[in-house]
C-alpha cells in the first residue's frame, strides 16, 4: 500500500554534474520477536543515509509485519523524505529501502523504488540497483497495460509478481536466467528478505550479520559502509549469479547462473565510499595507491598538490607521498550545496563552480599546483576550477586523474549516456588540456589502475575506459530508455 505525495527535485546545476550511480539498496530481517527492539524502519533509514551518494533523487522504504507491506516513497533526500513521526509508522520485523537516480525510467515519483506489486500470495516489494539491457525483450513477456511506470525495475516487479502463483524465490529462479545486464536486488514479501545478483556481480552487494543488540538479525547492502552504519558486521559478498533467501528458517542460497565476475572498476574510482571494502580491498587504499602510481606516471615539478574536494582527496595524498611535493588544501567545499526544490535562476546559474567550491588565495596565490581529480566526465567542473585558480593567483595548474579517459558509455548502471557527451569520446589528451586551460594533463593508465585494485583485468568491467563491454550490448538496446526517454 504505497504512501507519499511526488515532489520533483532539481541539481544546482543539472548539465554539470558528477558521475552518477543507478542507487543504493539495503534490506533488513530480524525474528519477529526483535522486530520492536530492532526498529527495521529506522535500520533501514540509517543504511539509506549510509548510501545517500549512490542516488539522490528519490528514496523509499518497504516494511513488513508478517500479515502486509507498507511503502513510502518520495522525491528527495533520504532526510527529507523521512523524519522520526513517519518512521515510527513503519513498524515490522522484515524491510528494504532504496535511494534512486534514474538511469532508465524518468525522474517520478511513479518510477521512485520500492516498487510494489500484489501476488497471489500477498506482495512484492523490490528494489535495484543496476541498468538491464533487455528491459524491452523482458517487457514484451507481460500481458499489455500492466506496466504502470517506466523503469526496468518495474518490468522486473511485474515479472516477479506475477510468475509461479505469487512465490517470488520460484518466480526468481525462473526469470532471472533470462535477465540481462547489470541488476543487484533487494526484495521482500510479507516473511521472507531476498536478495540477488546478476551473473557478472557488475553492483556490488554484501551480506552482514546484525550483533547480539540484533538478535539473529541479516543485513544486505550495496556497501559494507552501511553495515558498518548499522552496527552489523559483514559476513561476505552475495556472489554473481546467486540467490538469497532469509526468513525463520535461516539463510539458504542458491545459483541461478554461473558466476562470470565483471566487477565495476569505477566503483574505486569514485562510486563507492572510500571507507567500503569491495572484495576484500579498502577503495581509501585503492585510490592512494592510484595517486602513487599517477605520481610516477606523470610527474612534474611544482609547489603544491591539491585535491578537487572530496573526490580527488584520497589520489592526491598518494601523489603527494609518492612525488614528495607537500599535499595541501587549495579549495573549500561548501558541504551544504547538493539537491535542492528550487530551480537555480540564470543568475545563480552564472555562479556555476563557485557554489560548490571556493579557492584559498593565500594558499595559492603565486604557487605551481598539481590538481588531483576523479574522472573528468564532459569537463565543465575541471574548466571552471582551473579559470577560477588562475584567477587567485596560481602560476601554473597542472592537472592530474586518477582515472583513465572515460571515453564510451555505460550502460550498466552509471550516467554516461552517450559517447558525444563525453570529452575524451571526442578529443584526444592533449586537445582536453587545451579545453580546460592547464598546463598539463595526466591521466593513470588503465594498467595501473587495474593494478591499483589488486583484481584480475579479466574479473573487470572497464568499459567506460576501454570499449570491451563484458555483456554484449546491441545497437538497439544502447539507450536508457523503456516506454519514454529519461530526463537525465
Amino acid at each position: 500500500m504505497p504512501l507519499g505525495d511526488g515532489r520533483l527535485s532539481h541539481d544546482i546545476d543539472p548539465s554539470d554534474r558528477s558521475p552518477q550511480d543507478a542507487c543504493g539498496v539495503f534490506g533488513v530481517w530480524v525474528p519477529p520477536s526483535e522486530a520492536d527492539h530492532a526498529e527495521v524502519s529506522k535500520l533501514t533509514y540509517y543504511g539509506l543515509y549510509a548510501l545517500q551518494h549512490r542516488g539522490q533523487e528519490s528514496a523509499g522504504i518497504a516494511v513488513s509485519d508478517g500479515t502486509r507491506i507498507v511503502v513510502f516513497k518520495d522525491m528527495g533526500l533520504v532526510a527529507q523524505v523521512f523524519d522520526e513521526s513517519v518512521l515510527n509508522t513503519l513498524r515490522g520485523h522484515l524491510a528494504v529501502g532504496h535511494c534512486r537516480y534514474s538511469t532508465t525510467g524518468s525522474p517520478t515519483w511513479e518510477n521512485a523504488q520500492p516498487t510494489f506489486r500484489p501476488t497471489e500470495g500477498g506482495g512484492l516489494a523490490l528494489t535495484h540497483n543496476g541498468n538491464l539491457i533487455n528491459t524491452l525483450e523482458l517487457a514484451a513477456r507481460l500481458d499489455p497495460g500492466v506496466l504502470t511506470a517506466t523503469s526496468d525495475t518495474e518490468v522486473l516487479t511485474a515479472l516477479l509478481s506475477t510468475h509461479t502463483g505469487g512465490d517470488p524465490l520460484a518466480a526468481a529462479r525462473e526469470i532471472l536466467p533470462f535477465v540481462r545486464g547489470a541488476f543487484s536486488l533487494v526484495f521482500m514479501d510479507e516473511e521472507t528478505l531476498y536478495a540477488a545478483r546478476d551473473p557478472e556481480g557488475v553492483r556490488p552487494l554484501v551480506l552482514g550479520r546484525l550483533g547480539a543488540d540484533g538478535g539473529d538479525g541479516w543485513v544486505v547492502a550495496s556497501e559494507t559502509a552501511a553495515l558498518d552504519i548499522v552496527g552489523a558486521r559483514f559476513v561476505r559478498e552475495i556472489e554473481p549469479g546467486e540467490l538469497v533467501a532469509i526468513d525463520a528458517r535461516g539463510l539458504r542460497s542458491e545459483r541461478f547462473a554461473e558466476a562470470r565476475p565483471k566487477g565495476c572498476l569505477f566503483e574505486y574510482v569514485y562510486l563507492a565510499r572510500p571507507d567500503t571494502t569491495i572484495a576484500g580491498r579498502s577503495v581509501q587504499a585503492t585510490r592512494v595507491e592510484v595517486g602513487r602510481r599517477l605520481a610516477r606516471e606523470h610527474p612534474v615539478e611544482a609547489d603544491l598538490v591539491i585535491p578537487t574536494p572530496e573526490s580527488g582527496t584520497p589520489a592526491a595524498i598518494g601523489y603527494a607521498e609518492a612525488s614528495g611535493i607537500p599535499y595541501g588544501q587549495g579549495l573549500v567545499k561548501n558541504s551544504y550545496v547538493g539537491r535542492t526544490f528550487i530551480q537555480p535562476s540564470q543568475t545563480i546559474r552564472k555562479l556555476g563552480i563557485r557554489l560548490k567550491l571556493n579557492p584559498l588565495r593565500e594558499a595559492i596565490e603565486g604557487k605551481r599546483l598539481i590538481v588531483v581529480d576523479d574522472s573528468i566526465v564532459r569537463g565543465n567542473t575541471q574548466r571552471a576550477i582551473v579559470a577560477m585558480l588562475r584567477d587567485a593567483g596560481a602560476a601554473e595548474v597542472h592537472v592530474r586523474i586518477s582515472s583513465p579517459p572515460v571515453a564510451w558509455p555505460c550502460f550498466y548502471g552509471i550516467d554516461f549516456a552517450s559517447r558525444s557527451e563525453l570529452i575524451a569520446g571526442n578529443l584526444s589528451v592533449e586537445e582536453i588540456r587545451d579545453s580546460l586551460g592547464a598546463d598539463s594533463l595526466g591521466y593513470i593508465s588503465l594498467d595501473e589502475l587495474i593494478a591499483a585494485s589488486r583484481i584480475p583485468k579479466d574479473n573487470l568491467c572497464r568499459a567506460c575506459f576501454d570499449g570491451r563491454y563484458p555483456i554484449p550490448v546491441e545497437d538497439e538496446a544502447r539507450g536508457k530508455y523503456l516506454l519514454e526517454p529519461s530526463t537525465t
